[in-house]
């Protein structure tokens, strides 16, 4: 199912869905306090952005949440290579790797709150600790995935070590590494909210937490819809992206293979 078919059903699902959880909280199905109506929700977000109220708090978000994504990136992605281009410092630094990951991130807000305080860098030293690991698995498995026979050959050919990086273990590992750039956006905004709802003066988070201080359960779907639509839009700039850089790539064809 691809095109216009396939939006459609998505759409129609959505829609279905808007329409009987108005139907159902219209109708004393739900409890209108407790969840809401999608019209109220929907009245809210457009009165947040015809007022510009919601602006602030989107800068805020979207600022953090790209320099979590820059700086979670850039280290987990040279961190996965030096690994995996080290079997020795690999084999020594694994266990505190699993350790380091094993972590609840969501333990650490509190402790990065009380190192950075409540501006940005808590936010963003959170974020960065939700997306390193993400872009560091795919790089790893990404780099060891070269097949050995590609790599035999470049050597014959005299190919160095740094031919080897840029003309075979980058190309190999940028379907990891962009695979784990979708899934980045996502932790990226986590990290952000989830610093602002436990403690700041702005953002999505700070809006959500406020509504939710006030037993305001309208502000808070409002809050959630604006976030999930700005991630869905983030995800769709980089999947943009990925088919730019990505275009040697074969096609997956309907049923799955290339």
């Amino acid at each position: 199912m691809r095109g216009f078919r396939l939006r459609l059903w998505q759409g129609g699902l959505f829609l279905g869905f808007l329409l009987l959880w108005e139907w159902a909280s219209r109708t004393g199905r739900l409890d209108p306090f407790f969840f809401s109506t999608p019209s109220a929700i929907a009245s809210r977000v457009l009165r947040w952005f015809a007022t510009g109220e919601v602006y602030p708090h989107l800068y805020v978000t979207t600022v953090e949440m790209l320099l979590a994504f820059a700086l979670g990136t850039l280290l987990g992605v040279a961190l996965g290579l030096w690994l995996a281009l080290s079997p020795g410092a690999a084999a020594v630094l694994e266990p505190y790797v699993k350790a380091l990951n094993a972590i609840p991130r969501v333990v650490l807000a509190p402790i990065f709150t009380l190192w950075f305080g409540l501006g940005i860098l808590s936010k963003v030293a959170l974020g960065v600790t939700l997306v390193l690991f993400v872009a560091f698995f795919n790089t790893y498995q990404g780099v060891k995935e070269v097949p050995s026979v590609v790599l035999q050959n470049a050597r014959l050919l005299g190919a160095r070590r740094g031919h080897l990086l840029r003309h075979v273990y980058l190309p190999s590992a940028a379907s990891w590494i962009f695979s784990s750039l979708r899934t980045s956006i996502g932790f990226a905004v986590i990290g952000a909210v989830v610093g602002e709802y436990l403690g700041s003066a702005a953002g999505l988070g700070y809006l959500i937490a406020q509504a939710e201080g006030v037993f305001d359960t309208t502000g808070v779907f409002a809050g959630m819809a604006v976030l999930m639509v700005f991630v869905l839009a983030l995800d769709a700039l980089v999947g943009m992206v990925e088919r730019r850089l990505l275009v040697w790539r074969p096609k997956e064809r309907e049923g799955g293979t290339a």
